[in-house]
């Protein structure tokens, strides 16, 4: 299709570099990669909003308008009851995120849905060598739909990147971007951090209290996880050093400190040693991939463990043996449940407040964070405990379902305190 002039000159005025032919390259490029390809909704919208917007259609891009016209839903659909445009948008926005993290794609165009948007944008990737500092760096790889209030970095994220990886120092901007955005969204009061105190502010206080940098501890996924039940090429959401459910959980478990810009510091929980999560309260992110966890967890009434190669959560305390593992159905896309594990305790090891977040895959360490996140989840579990949790450790079992890659809304099996 041809461009007309008037938008060509507005697809390379400011903000838009690339020209539609670069453009067109590189949507070819992603619509190529595994990401997309096992999937029959995503390259569809990602297709159709960057050949709207090149054409200069980038007005009509509405979700309705989407439905109707890229999924083939009847014009009097209900956006409410069938969110196929809202969904399919945010694993887009997700797959390309991953695709971009990705070593080997360093320097390509980058396309970006933004967050609150259908409408695609198109930027030069920054130039190898510039800028001088990796924050500089990631203050140039920020969305363009965040305002340089919402786009502060803390003092330590050049030096805590995961891996030293200079893309995981994107990554996490990303999630710093978007706990900032969480916040700006939610209000202070709607996340509980008005007088006095609601319960998710009780929950966060000692994190939120620490007078010294908090430790936000993530794993590093393997090339391979339970390789008898998952096909990477199946769509599984690892890609370079980074789970995507763990940047979401990062994001989330951030935002109670987002107004401290200095008090956390993100570290590899590979490269983390012993003596460095006795200097402050830390947050362990990730189970099977994060040795923290594993080893703090061991002792917990609540664990992972793993036998014959079948990854579960096991219940220590029961009299009769008690454990929850994955419900599969293949391939991976497919998988039916996914349990996780949420924990406040005050750890004798290493003398620090500890709070973790941790699934047997991303799916159920994401739920978790809905739980630590969201003040109806983190009810529920409360209620499960005594009225007195503040006082004491506490450990509890979440339950997710997954649909296509999704977790839904945490459900809380059990719960014990000490």
């Amino acid at each position: 299709m041809l461009l007309s002039s008037e938008s060509e000159k507005e697809l390379n005025g400011p903000g838009y570099s690339p020209n539609p032919v670069a453009v067109r390259e590189q949507l070819k490029r992603l619509l190529a990669h595994q990401l997309f390809t096992n999937s029959k909704r995503y390259p569809v919208l990602l297709a159709y909003t960057v050949e709207q917007t090149l054409l200069g259609n980038a007005g009509d891009l509405k979700e309705r308008t989407i439905g109707i016209e890229a999924f083939g839903r009847e014009p009097s659909y209900d956006v409410n009851l069938d969110p196929v445009v809202r969904t399919t948008a945010a694993e887009v926005r997700k797959r390309l995120i991953q695709y971009y993290y990705s070593p080997e794609h360093a320097g390509e165009l980058i396309v970006e849905i933004p967050l609150g948007s259908y409408v695609p944008t198109f930027r030069e990737p920054v130039a190898l060598g510039k800028p001088a500092s990796a924050e500089a760096a990631v203050r140039e790889q920020a969305p363009a739909h965040l305002s340089p209030a919402q786009g502060e970095l803390p003092a330590s994220i050049e030096d805590s990147a995961p891996g030293g990886n200079r893309r995981g120092v994107v990554w996490i901007a990303f999630a710093v971007a978007l706990a900032l955005a969480l916040l700006a969204g939610f209000g202070l009061g709607r996340i509980g951090f008005s007088r006095p105190p609601s319960d998710l502010a009780r929950f966060w206080e000692p994190i939120t209290s620490a007078s010294t940098r908090v430790t936000y501890c993530l794993g590093m996924p393997m090339n391979a996880i339970d390789p008898a039940h998952i096909n990477l090429s199946q769509g599984m959401p690892v890609n370079g050093g980074l789970d995507s459910s763990d940047v979401i959980t990062l994001a989330r478990s951030i935002l109670p400190l987002a107004p401290r810009h200095d008090a956390f510091r993100v570290v590899s929980a590979y490269q983390t040693p012993f003596n460095e999560l006795r200097e402050s309260p830390f947050v362990l992110i990730g189970a099977y991939d994060n040795i923290w966890t594993m080893r703090i967890t061991q002792d917990l009434p609540f664990g992972f463990e793993t036998d014959n190669q079948v990854r579960k959560v096991v219940d220590r305390k029961s009299a009769q043996p008690r454990f929850w593992t994955l419900e599969w159905q293949v391939p991976y896309t497919k998988l039916a449940k996914d349990y996780a594990i949420v924990a406040r305790i005050h750890d004798n090891v290493t003398g620090q407040p500890v709070i973790i977040l941790a699934g047997i895959l991303g799916e159920g360490t994401e739920a978790a964070s809905e739980v630590i996140s969201n003040p109806i989840y983190l009810d529920a579990m409360l209620k499960k405990a005594p009225r007195n949790w503040e006082q004491l450790n506490l450990e509890a079992v979440i339950e997710t379902n997954v649909i296509e890659g999704h977790p839904g809304p945490p459900n809380v099996l059990a719960v014990e305190t000490w």
